[in-house]
């Protein structure tokens, strides 16, 4: 199962995803969920960079796949990349969450608040 946990800060601005395990919907090349979950989740990641003009922290298991995390160190962004950051994990959440609809026995996705 792939567990997605979106963190938000203090101010309910989402600052952190992190997706972690397989799907195992499917074999090799053909789990639907797997597919559907790295899609939108590299789609966030690439939107910000292109969209949002800078690099987020991410980390990936490049060798075995089933981790993917981002960090957002809203700091040092302007507002106008903030707003753009903001629009992309908030619709990273919403297809995420469309796809737990679907398929929750393959997927779980929660949300967290920082303290």
């Amino acid at each position: 199962m792939i567990k997605a946990v979106i963190t938000r800060d203090t101010t309910g601005a989402i600052n952190h995803f992190t997706l972690s395990g397989h799907a195992d919907a499917g074999e090799y090349g053909q789990d639907i969920v797997c597919s559907a979950v790295s899609a939108v989740s590299i789609g966030a990641v690439n939107g910000i960079e292109a969209l949002a003009g800078f690099t987020p922290d991410v980390e990936a298991d490049e060798v075995n796949g089933g981790h993917l995390a981002l960090a957002v160190n809203r700091g040092s962004l302007t507002g106008e990349q903030q707003h753009i950051t903001q629009i992309l994990l908030e619709n990273l959440l919403l297809s995420l969450q469309s796809i737990e609809e679907q398929y929750g026995a393959y997927l779980t996705v929660s949300t967290a608040n920082q303290h």
